[in-house]
């Protein structure tokens, strides 16, 4: 298996291992307690941990190719998850959809699948296929991976209103690994190692598998969508502003392992949340799953296809012009 393949790995099992946790022995937790307890909820603790890895893996001296590919992505898919959020909230009603076909599509479900993208997976992708120049762009990407970004999300919208305490607590471990990071690069080197460790142990997860079936199929409608739009919108981004050639926007269409606790995340900062909370999580879980079985195949299709394309294309010496 190649190392894509292996990441691709690390983020399904653990997902169907926690989803079948959930679903066969529900009170483990509880049952259990201790460590083992704290191992199975303790979703927030190891979110943190993350953020602050996440955070010693920025340079600010990055280059400039590296800052802007890497932002352009980051900003891009950020403010067009405002703005579909913005036009969902039009005609999902706040609890979400509580029955039909689209059962337990939510507002916050449609934002987090667009807001979180897999840094971890990005990364293998790119180092797979030979990109080590878009390989920086990881730590700007990462940031997506959590809460933050999709509290900000919806504070800049107006959709939901959260304390600036509870932002500033999400925010204040991203700063004080960017801190550390650029203060000693040897930190930087021994925090950056840990993230992809950690994303495992974001499998635990609330949703089951037998968990409303309306739900899963929502799920894998509006991960179609959304996972078509998102790739789109990522090669746009890519090509026109960071000026690549989309590979590396593809590599960043999929849904990172940490996003499924970004329900839970948001619904215990705000209480209006909480109705949606347990359906948004299957969904995305739903999305991660897809999105790490076709985003690898999706980055290398498009790379072989660039590759040939450059391939055809002659060198200017030798190209044709016509008077």
């Amino acid at each position: 298996m190649d190392h894509a393949g292996e990441r691709t790995a690390l983020m399904i099992i653990p997902l169907f291992l926690g989803a079948a946790l959930n679903t066969f022995a529900p009170n483990t937790a509880e049952f259990f307690g201790g460590f083992t307890g704290a191992l199975i909820t303790g979703t927030l603790p190891i979110l943190g941990v993350f953020i602050f890895c996440v955070g010693a893996t920025i340079d600010f001296r990055s280059s400039g190719y590296i800052a802007r590919k890497g932002m352009t992505l980051l900003l891009g898919k950020i403010g067009f998850a405002a703005l579909l959020g913005l036009i969902a909230a039009q005609f999902i009603p706040e609890d979400g959809i509580q029955s039909g076909f689209f059962a337990g599509l939510s507002v916050l479900a449609i934002v987090a699948v667009m807001n979180e993208t897999n840094g971890g997976l990005y990364l293998a992708l790119v180092n797979h296929i030979g990109r080590k120049e878009d390989a920086g762009a990881f730590a700007f990407i990462s940031t997506e991976s959590g809460p933050f970004m999709t509290m900000v999300t919806f504070g800049i919208t107006g959709l939901a209103a959260f304390p600036w305490e509870t932002l500033a607590a999400t925010v204040i471990p991203f700063l004080l690994g960017c801190i550390l990071g650029n203060l000693d690069h040897e930190l930087r080197d021994l925090f950056s190692k840990v993230v992809p460790a950690i994303i495992p142990f974001f499998a635990r997860q609330h949703a089951e598998f037998w968990h409303a079936a309306p739900i899963r199929i929502a799920g894998y409608i509006h991960r179609g969508f959304c996972g078509h739009v998102i790739r789109r919108l990522s090669v746009l981004l890519d090509r026109f502003i960071a000026r690549g050639d989309g590979v590396a926007g593809v590599a960043a269409s999929s849904t990172a392992v940490a996003a499924v606790a970004v329900p839970y995340a948001l619904a215990e900062a705000n209480a209006a949340f909480v109705s949606v909370a347990e359906a948004a999580t299957a969904i995305i879980a739903t999305s991660v799953i897809v999105t790490s079985l076709l985003t690898p195949l999706a980055t290398v299709w498009v790379d072989k296809k660039v590759r040939r394309n450059k391939h055809k294309t002659p060198p200017p010496d030798k190209q044709v012009t016509l008077h």
